[in-house]
């Protein structure tokens, strides 16, 4: 038996209803529930008291400052490395371009725990350098200014792979005939380049400014210590005073956090809605302008920007592990790999977590791999309104905050499943469906982009040959998807291993992920060794991203981010 497959369609009859089941599951239930629970709560007249209430406007106002800060000194650092790495011909772009992307795989709570550890008068770097401010100055990063910088410095890789996106299809005729006219570089740049470039800008702009409204480990860190509340954070430390009006609560907080976001998005929609960018002619502007002597002025620029963004607070990242306490300077007779030692060998916390967050990437990883291979082959084989809503619905619980999702399945998983009377609240399970949802369309684009480059009619022969579903699926589509499919498995699996929205709001004890003990221990005063485990958590990126980089020839084209 190889499946009742419909007429003159070669997708069994159960592959869709299938699909359309597990999204009903992973992004329906859960996103219709938080509505319920938010207009219940304004039937009841508890949303009034939080819209009403001044710490809701507070954080409001700081999610929005911080959210548009980072979102401009994004812009500033994305476009200038877009427009340098994409344009020009200044050597190495290929290693410049796969350092600028690594912040954004770094989870959040690690990169702000490296700038504390980088700045201010305890920072034992600074301290071993004989630069450190003097003790009792504040430290500059708890303000809004600090949340913002490095929102800026997380989100810069989300505009650049925009930015570049846009790049590479403006055509080069158009330019090279603008210089054959004799226009000058820039005279070139700013009539052609900076118009045709305007899409991608400001799309990368509205992403990093979604990405800022839904951080959680940046404002968790920097924020809450010096009393500045989030939206995200708000709902942090409402689940942490739990009371019988906290998921009405939380409810209506995730709906103004969507609300914002879906604003960011609108704003996008509007700016280009009235205007028309298509582009005729051979695209691919790539090494568009000959650099010559500024190169000698755009390299340093580039290899600062980046020093300060990765080395140096990498390197006070090390420092701040090696030291026997937050505020000690590194020195022969300071230096320890005590805490090194705690988290790899002693602390069953931490050794719970890299179980906990190996076992979760992995599963997501290889279960969505499994759902992208047949959703994949039954969204790029249908062209319907049907398999268009499937994909939209696909993606929305990865382009909504994480904190919102955490919401929408705490209020799905709270109460004992039906008919099994078993809770998943408080599991390692419940997590592993957050994952599910918010990583699903993460894994589904790569098989998706492979799926679109193959001949169709390799799976129509094997058909009329008599081969069943599952016989092409093996023998032919498989090996021509697998690459994409082991990219797919490694984007899941360095996201999901590092993830702490989600899990910041789902973890018990015994389900601590990596990023909840990151910030766990930091918050409870072990800076050394939360700084030990960031530092692991940083090479176990970059081998993942290295990783990636050497598969890169084999997969389609965008399916490694920072690859042309």
């Amino acid at each position: 038996m190889h499946g009742y497959v419909r007429p003159g369609n070669s997708q069994p009859a159960w592959l869709f209803p299938l699909i359309v089941s597990v999204v009903l599951v992973l992004s329906v239930l859960p996103l219709a529930r938080l509505a319920v629970t938010g207009i219940a709560a304004f039937a009841g007249g508890g949303a009034f008291a939080v819209l009403t209430d001044r710490t809701l406007w507070s954080a409001t106002y700081y999610t929005l400052v911080t959210a548009f800060l980072g979102t401009a000194i994004s812009l500033v650092i994305g476009a200038f490395f877009a427009f340098v790495l994409t344009l020009t011909d200044v050597p190495a772009r290929g290693p410049f371009s796969f350092l600028f992307v690594l912040p954004m795989m770094i989870p959040p709570q690690v990169t702000a725990l490296a700038w504390v550890q980088m700045s201010g008068p305890s920072s034992p770097l600074l301290k071993a350098l004989h630069i450190a401010p003097p003790l009792g100055s504040p430290q500059p990063l708890y303000s809004v200014g600090g949340i913002a910088l490095l929102y800026g410095v997380q989100h810069a890789p989300l505009v650049y792979l925009a930015l570049r996106a846009g790049l590479l299809i403006i055509p080069r005729d158009g330019i090279e005939a603008a210089r054959l006219s004799g226009a000058s570089a820039l005279r070139t740049f700013r009539d052609i380049v900076l118009p045709l470039a305007l899409p991608g800008m400001i799309a990368g702009a509205a992403v990093a400014f979604v990405s800022c409204i839904g951080n959680f480990g940046i404002p968790a860190i920097l924020g809450i210590p010096a009393s500045i509340y989030t939206l995200a954070t708000l709902i942090f430390t409402k689940f942490a005073a739990f009371t019988d009006q906290t998921f009405g609560e939380v409810a209506v907080l995730s709906g103004v956090i969507a609300l914002i976001a879906v604003a960011g998005l609108a704003v996008q929609e509007r700016a280009l809605g009235g205007r028309d960018y298509r582009i005729l002619g051979q695209s691919g502007a790539a090494t568009s302008f000959q650099v010559g002597r500024w190169k000698f002025v755009l390299i340093p620029l580039l290899v600062v920007a980046l020093f300060f963004m990765l080395v140096a607070p990498f390197l006070a990242l090390v420092a701040g592990a090696l030291v026997p306490a937050f505020g000690v300077p590194l020195t022969f007779e300071t230096l320890s790999f005590h805490a090194f030692e705690e988290v790899l060998l002693r602390q069953v916390v931490t050794r719970t977590a890299f179980a906990n967050s190996v076992f979760l990437a992995a599963v997501t990883a290889g279960g969505l791999l499994g759902l992208s291979v047949l959703a994949g082959y039954v969204l790029t084989r249908r062209r319907d309104a049907a398999a268009r809503l499937v994909a939209s619905l696909i993606e929305i619980p990865y382009a909504l905050p994480g904190i919102i999702v955490a919401v929408a399945f705490i209020l799905v998983f709270a109460a004992p499943l039906p008919v099994f009377n078993v809770t998943l609240y408080g599991t390692i399970w419940i997590i592993l469906l957050a994952y599910f949802a918010s990583f699903f369309a993460v894994s589904l684009k790569p098989v998706v982009s492979a799926y679109r480059q193959l001949d169709p009619g390799l799976e129509e022969a094997a058909r009329l040959a008599g081969a069943g579903f599952f016989r092409r699926l093996m023998d032919i589509l498989l090996p021509l998807v697998a690459p994409a499919a082991g990219a797919s498995v490694i984007l899941v699996f360095l996201i999901a291993c590092n993830e702490l929205t989600v899990s910041a709001l789902l973890w018990s004890a015994g389900t601590q992920t990596l990023g909840v003990v990151i910030y766990n221990l930091d918050d409870s005063g072990s800076s050394d060794l939360a700084s030990a485990l960031s530092v692991l958590v940083v090479v176990l990126v970059v081998l993942m991203m290295l990783l990636l980089e050497l598969m890169a020839k084999y997969l389609p084209r965008g399916v490694v981010p920072w690859r042309s």
